[in-house]
């Protein structure tokens, strides 16, 4: 009796082996997968950000807006642009005077990426954690190059999907004066930290938009340049 006793609780020890030999090796398995998932994105996140071009150099950009009747609107398809006007035309919204307390310069919206958002009126990096801020430039939505900085956090209004626009997509902006004005963009590249040429104020008497942003996988800056859409 006694020796049965002892088989069994035998038998038992071995199954409760077994599996928890079983569970360890299941988990090794998922923990693997979720390192390759991992990897796999970060791959993808740092060839996407390679495909941009990096500026080291100064300038204007000048021969690159020259251009811009020929690129404006090109990755748009007829019904998408169709969308865009009939959802933007007529009266415009006002713009909310705060946000979170801070106070609202005027609100950006980009429809390729469903990204609506207040533009903060100061620059502060408070204020940076909770929407896009006014970074640099004249008021909004008046001649000079009106600047934008965001961070890149995975929120509905910051500028996480700035990296999926392209040159020809639509960029709003509204403001309590002049109401809101189409932006066409025109130009997305990146630059050093320290580069200051996205902020110039050269725009030949053109309103211009300037998006500034982080990238993930190195120090540099993500800009999306964007000028007036011309009726």
């Amino acid at each position: 009796m006694m020796e049965e006793r002892k088989r069994r609780k035998t038998r038992i020890e071995q199954h409760r082996c077994k599996r928890k030999q079983i569970i360890m090796k299941s988990f090794r398995y998922v923990i693997g997968f979720i390192i390759i998932l991992i990897l796999l994105y970060m791959v993808y996140g740092i060839y996407r950000e390679s495909r941009i071009r990096i500026v080291t150099e100064s300038g204007n950009g000048s021969e690159i807006l020259s251009k811009l009747s020929s690129v404006e609107n090109e990755n748009f398809n007829e019904e998408n642009q169709i969308n865009d006007k009939n959802e933007h035309q007529g009266d415009f919204i006002p713009v909310t005077k705060q946000y979170n307390g801070y106070l609202v310069d005027c609100r950006l919206e980009i429809p390729k990426i469903n990204l609506e958002t207040s533009v903060l009126a100061n620059y502060t990096k408070e204020g940076l954690k909770i929407c896009a801020s006014k970074y640099y430039g004249p008021n909004a939505n008046e001649i000079g190059n009106y600047c934008i900085a965001g961070h890149n956090y995975q929120k509905e209004n910051m500028f996480h999907h700035l990296i999926d626009l392209e040159i020809g997509d639509s960029v709003f902006l509204t403001d309590n004066k002049n109401g809101e004005i189409e932006y066409t963009i025109y130009d997305i590249y990146r630059v050093k930290p320290e580069n200051v040429e996205p902020l110039s104020q050269e725009t030949r008497g053109e309103k211009e938009i300037t998006l500034i942003t982080c990238v993930n996988y190195s120090k540099n800056r993500l800009v999306v340049k964007a000028i007036e859409k011309k009726i």
